[in-house]
């Protein structure tokens, strides 16, 4: 199943995810439904818990289902878990939540709710969303989402790491232990954040994993109207981004400007096939940002340029190379999941390494204290 080259998520237009200014439900409605080149939306029951499933499924309702490709996510317990503040919810594994052997039935009585609040009968792809440790290393919760795939709730199952950089190793033992039973996996990656997401791609391809990528729009310097002038909301989740990140990224767009010049493509649509360019990348999802300010382009010209995204490749393989050396960025961040740099007990988001994450990660040439 192709989920084509490009989608858009309900993590778009402010709504349910702290990025810009917040659209009203006609104009969410409009930049999400399925058509004008972008066939593939993509949600998750715990955005709005639940909300952004029902706006979904309004505006998907009276399409053909055969027209467009649909993506769900699954993994945040916001039914009887309580919200940790700006952690939020807490992941279905939690052992204070339940044992393993519920684990198969919350992920179906959590499908089957998100199915019903969007008015249909089956993903396209269905993701286990943001999983804590269990979540990468249980066979329990791996037989649970292949139980689903079975039961038609799903024509394909996946990962989908976050929310923020990291889980490198963690992802790579999943894909090494049940990499027969995932079909994709999604991860952040773009031209100016090549680290760590490039790490995982030759995991993803032997284990024949397809890659979706997110955060191709590096927080929406990649649309072109942010600036550090640009205001944003006090709970934008761009300001947990370091001090100077804009200003550094915009001196870095500019050097490739040449190289949009030669391929005749805009600069989001640069970063877009730049990421299409790794063997195992098979689709992006930006995020579409309504920003603030008389300079703001409208969020439906982004949408218009992600649908006029070009299925023909024009990077050659130096340009490629040249591309994610101006945005290297090794280094430049704590990452989440296992970690050399991480002490005492587990949690939600980071925790310590093992053997076992060690000898998955040399087996792709990584070694932690030094690429991690």
């Amino acid at each position: 199943m192709s989920l084509g080259t490009k989608a858009i998520g309900t993590w778009s237009g402010g709504r349910f995810m702290n990025f810009g200014e917040m659209l009203d439900d006609d104009r969410l409605a409009a930049l999400l439904r399925p058509g004008l080149g972008i066939d593939t939306v993509f949600s998750a029951d715990v955005y709005g818990e639940g909300e952004a499933d029902r706006l979904l499924g309004q505006t998907l309702s009276g399409l053909d289902r055969d027209f467009y490709r649909l993506v769900g996510a699954v993994g945040h317990d916001f039914q009887i878990g309580e919200r940790q503040g700006a952690k939020g919810f807490p992941r279905f594994t939690d052992p204070s939540l339940r044992e393993p052997d519920a684990y198969a039935d919350y992920l179906r009585r959590a499908t089957e709710r998100s199915l019903a609040a969007l008015g249909v009968s089956r993903f396209d792809l269905l993701l286990l969303h943001n999983p804590d440790r269990i979540g990468y290393e249980s066979e329990a919760v791996w037989n649970g989402m292949a139980a689903l795939r079975d039961a038609g709730l799903a024509d394909q199952i996946g990962i989908a790491p976050g929310p923020a950089n990291g889980f490198t190793l963690d992802l790579i033992s999943c894909l090494e232990q049940f990499g027969d039973r995932i079909d994709w996996a999604m991860i952040i990656l773009n031209p100016l954040e090549p680290w760590p997401g490039e790490l995982v791609l030759d995991a993803a391809l032997k284990a024949d994993v397809n890659v979706i990528t997110r955060v191709v729009d590096y927080g929406g310097l990649f649309w072109g109207d942010l600036g550090p002038d640009t205001p944003m909301g006090d709970h934008d989740h761009r300001r947990f981004r370091p001090d100077g990140w804009i200003e550094r990224g915009l001196a870095r767009i500019e050097r490739l400007r040449g190289t949009c010049g030669e391929t005749g493509l805009t600069m989001m649509q640069l970063a877009c096939q730049w990421n299409l360019a790794h063997p195992a990348v098979k689709c992006v999802v930006p995020t579409l940002i309504q920003e603030a300010g008389a300079d703001a382009r409208p969020i439906e010209d982004k949408r218009r340029e992600l649908a006029g995204l070009t299925a023909d490749q024009r990077l050659r393989g130096d340009q490629v190379a040249a591309i994610g050396a101006i945005g290297d960025n090794k280094g430049t961040m704590k990452l989440k999941g296992a970690s050399p740099q991480h002490e005492g007990p587990d949690a939600p988001d980071r925790w310590g390494l093992n053997d076992a994450l060690s000898a998955a990660g040399a087996r792709y040439g990584i070694d932690p204290q030094r690429d991690l």
